[in-house]
């Protein structure tokens, strides 16, 4: 299963990066998030672990397996039957603004049934979170 969410910041990428690499913050401006706690220090890197806790689902351990700066990163989470990925990527528009495509892709054999139980859920988080990331990096004085 594959969902995706779009949008465009007016916000150069730098700035929407800073955001979106933050990810304690994250509950901050996206109510699909309760709480994001890194397992490391340092600064977001391949290998990075967050456990990540939101509303009716359950809390997971995220992984960084990609991360390439201003342009994206990619984190996985494995639970019984279902490992999920997590995309997101960054491009500079001619303009000076920011497209944001953020993906998760779900694979293993029990994926139709966990899409069945939470597809509508998954969908509407991604688009939270696409429009929470476009709010917070469009406001004012935000950091």
């Amino acid at each position: 299963m594959r969902y995706e969410a779009s949008t465009v910041i007016d916000a150069p990428v730098e700035r929407v990066w800073e955001v979106l690499i933050d990810v304690e913050r994250w509950p901050e401006w996206s109510e699909s998030m309760t709480r994001v706690q890194r397992q490391d220090a340092g600064p977001l890197r391949p290998g990075s672990t967050a456990k990540v806790s939101q509303p009716r689902l359950p809390t997971a351990v995220w992984r960084v397996t990609e991360l390439t700066p201003n342009a994206s990163f990619t984190w996985e989470s494995t639970s019984p039957g279902v490992t999920t990925v997590a995309g997101h990527e960054l491009t500079s528009t001619e303009d000076g603004r920011t497209g944001v495509k953020l993906t998760l892709e779900q694979t293993g054999p029990l994926v139709r049934l966990v899409s069945l139980f939470t597809g509508r859920l998954t969908r509407r988080y991604l688009e939270m979170e696409a429009q929470g990331l476009k709010a917070r990096c469009e406001s004012a004085g935000s950091s």
